[in-house]
């Protein structure tokens, strides 16, 4: 099976982070394409940044499934673009924030997710809603590490982060973390092994979701919400006569 994993902002070196999560956590036959949003921002940080990700995400999308990927990951702990990607692409479609917090409602009654900036808490607040996943979330807490700090600035991003999985553990009663954002993927197992819980990275999550996915047949459904778009004709465009 080709499962596509898209990171929708420009930073190569998250991109490669991404890939290289998902690869790892894929099963043998499986491959993975990796994409990167080259008109992207740098990093997204706000409902700004994912507003302008949008068109690039979804332009890689299709240029994916084009190429024969036949499921989708957006490497995006917003879950930038998701209901346009659904609507959009034949086959199933997840980010990783929804991954990552399913992941953790399987082995834990109450999680906590741990982001970079608190700009982003009130997205992911929404998103937890949206999918039905609010009840089972202790908090979402936020390091106040910026996205490219991750790369830039790991040691003092590792200090933070544990921090708040402490105070997630300890004030919030959280059993179970998920890491929010895509430029964590690679820190889950050492903070698991340090803090005595489940710490889950979204990508990986996602990944053997859309396996599963995959191994049952599924497809995005065409009913309804995700039907695909309907082709208009935009009479601004015609040649006069």
């Amino acid at each position: 099976m080709r499962i596509s994993i898209v990171n929708p902002n420009s930073t190569r070196s998250m991109t490669d982070t991404v890939a290289k999560a998902a690869r790892q956590a894929a099963a043998r036959g499986t491959e993975i394409l990796a994409y990167q949003n080259d008109a992207g921002p740098l990093s997204i940080e706000g409902y700004v940044d994912g507003a302008h990700a949008v068109p690039g995400l979804l332009h890689a999308l299709a240029v994916a499934e084009s190429d024969g990927a036949e499921a989708h990951i957006i490497a995006c702990f917003d879950d930038t673009g998701l209901d346009a990607a659904r609507s959009m692409l034949t086959g199933p479609v997840i980010g990783i924030g929804e991954a990552g917090a399913r992941m953790a409602s399987l082995v834990a009654r109450r999680f906590s997710v741990v982001t970079t900036l608190s700009v982003s808490v009130p997205i992911l607040e929404d998103n937890l809603a949206r999918a039905g996943l609010a009840g089972n979330c202790a908090s979402v807490r936020a390091s106040e590490i910026p996205v490219l700090a991750l790369d830039t600035d790991p040691e003092a991003a590792d200090a933070k982060i544990g921090a708040e999985i402490e105070r997630a553990i300890t004030q919030d009663r959280a059993e179970a973390i998920v890491l929010g954002c895509a430029g964590m993927a690679d820190m889950a197992a050492d903070l698991s092994a340090r803090f005595g819980v489940p710490v889950i990275d979204g990508v990986a999550s996602a990944v053997k979701l859309m396996e599963g996915a995959l191994t049952m047949g599924l497809k995005t459904s065409k009913r309804g919400g995700y039907a695909a778009p309907r082709v208009k004709q935009d009479a601004r465009l015609a040649v006069p006569a």
